[in-house]
């Protein structure tokens, strides 16, 4: 009986802790796709060009791509929680100047923009680190399924962003600003009480060790690192460019848009959501099952992409991006055990967090790329397959086959490129 209520109390703990570190990247990604419903609204309202209020998801991305680093270099010194408490904290804080800034007459577009950059900071600190911690705080027979549920709540917040940001605006288009710190205080609070961070994360190395021991694992992994931070880009990249890609098709051809065009964009993010979720649980730490993984989700991309050029139907194109969705729901996952997992927790944040920022890089381009090159579709589609199937070969060759995970005193191991590498 005892041991039966000490095991239901340890299950309440980690739905607790998980439950917390899931909201984190749902409110990362609520940053810039809850905006995308009321674009054209601030547009009109502040009367301001198509470019200037692009500059609102823009500077929000570019801020949060440049400081991620850093926040991952502090979070390996002085803890994550020291780090993704105030961060989310100082989102709420911009996204609180950007709501009195459009309050305020016809809106102040400058200060607009700085409580964007604002929010961009406090992001930078938010999901990686939480990716981080979740390694810390999981044995590695954990880990996988406990990331798989980081990266679907991700998704999930993909999916549901386009679709609140439609819904609060109906309140009025500037709601959107003043809901997150709404969002973030509660979080940071139960962050700082509820989760006890290991006590490692305490022990601040010197300045120079810290950097030998990141030139020491670049070195001896750096060639499947490029690799799986390419992957991890490719995905996402390819992921929103197509998103982007139907949002247009469905507004311009179809004249959907609002909360119908936000619930059919959200079909090929639900597929990836819940692949994510399933391969999560699934991948455990078996190196073989995440590499085959990677490659098989990067040659579906490969061929979602080749085939988009050649499909006329509507049904059939949706089903295909589902594919799409499929393929990087498979990959990223996988992706995030590997790299999390084979590197040192005083050194992860920093691993974790450059990851962090190709994504978001990956993310922040598809759009603009996808839309400077629409007419030229198939030199966009069949370029990009051929980039997803040419990331999948270089998978192939640095992550080697783990035939040989077993050590002597049979315990698993964690094999990567063409080296073996003990797990922290």
């Amino acid at each position: 009986m005892a041991k039966a209520l000490k095991t239901d109390q340890r299950n309440q703990s980690n739905a607790l802790i998980l439950t917390v570190l899931s909201s984190i990247p749902v409110i990362m990604v609520l940053g810039n796709s809850m905006l995308i419903p009321v674009l054209p609204t601030i547009e009109t309202r502040m009367k301001i060009t198509s470019f200037q209020v692009s500059l609102l998801i823009t500077l929000f991305s570019i801020s949060a791509g440049i400081i991620i680093p850093l926040a991952g270099i502090l979070s390996d010194r002085y803890g994550r929680k020291r780090i993704i408490a105030p961060a989310l904290l100082l989102y709420g804080l911009g996204g609180l100047l950007t709501g009195f800034a459009s309050l305020w007459k016809e809106g102040i577009y400058w200060m607009m923009l700085t409580g964007r950059i604002i929010q961009g900071i406090g992001a930078a600190g938010t999901a990686p680190i939480a990716m981080a911690l979740v390694s810390d705080l999981y044995s590695q027979s954990e880990r996988s399924s406990a990331l798989g549920i980081i990266e679907a709540a991700n998704g999930l917040g993909k999916v549901i962003s386009p679709i609140l940001g439609s819904l609060i605006a109906l309140i009025t288009w500037y709601a959107i600003f003043f809901t997150f710190p709404i969002l973030t205080v509660p979080i940071a609070l139960a962050l700082w009480f509820f989760i006890k961070e290991p006590e490692q994360n305490r022990n601040v190395q010197p300045l120079s060790t810290y950097k030998e021991n990141i030139i020491k694992t670049w070195n001896k992994q750096g060639k499947w690192l490029l690799v799986a931070f390419l992957a991890g880009s490719v995905a996402l990249f390819i992921l929103f460019g197509v998103l982007f890609f139907l949002s247009d098709l469905l507004e311009k051809r179809y004249g959907i848009d609002g909360v119908v065009k936000g619930l059919i964009l959200a079909i090929p993010l639900l597929g990836m959501s819940s692949v994510s979720f399933w391969a999560g649980r699934h991948i455990q730490q078996k190196t073989r099952i995440m590499k085959r993984f990677i490659v098989t989700g990067l040659f579906i991309l490969a061929l979602g992409m080749i085939l988009v050029p050649f499909i006329t139907n509507t049904y059939l194109l949706i089903i295909d991006l589902v594919g799409i969705g499929i393929g990087s729901g498979l990959i990223l996952p996988s992706l995030n055990t590997l790299i999390t997992s084979a590197v040192g927790s005083q050194e992860r944040g920093i691993v974790t967090s450059l990851y962090g920022s190709v994504r978001f890089f990956g993310v922040a381009i598809g759009p603009p790329v996808f839309g400077a090159l629409a007419d030229s579709k198939y030199l966009l589609y069949l370029g990009n397959g051929a980039l997803a199937a040419i990331t999948g070969l270089l998978a192939i060759w640095t992550i080697q086959h783990p035939d040989r995970l077993k050590s002597p005193n049979g315990k698993s191991r964690l094999y990567l490129g063409r080296k073996r590498l003990r797990t922290t």
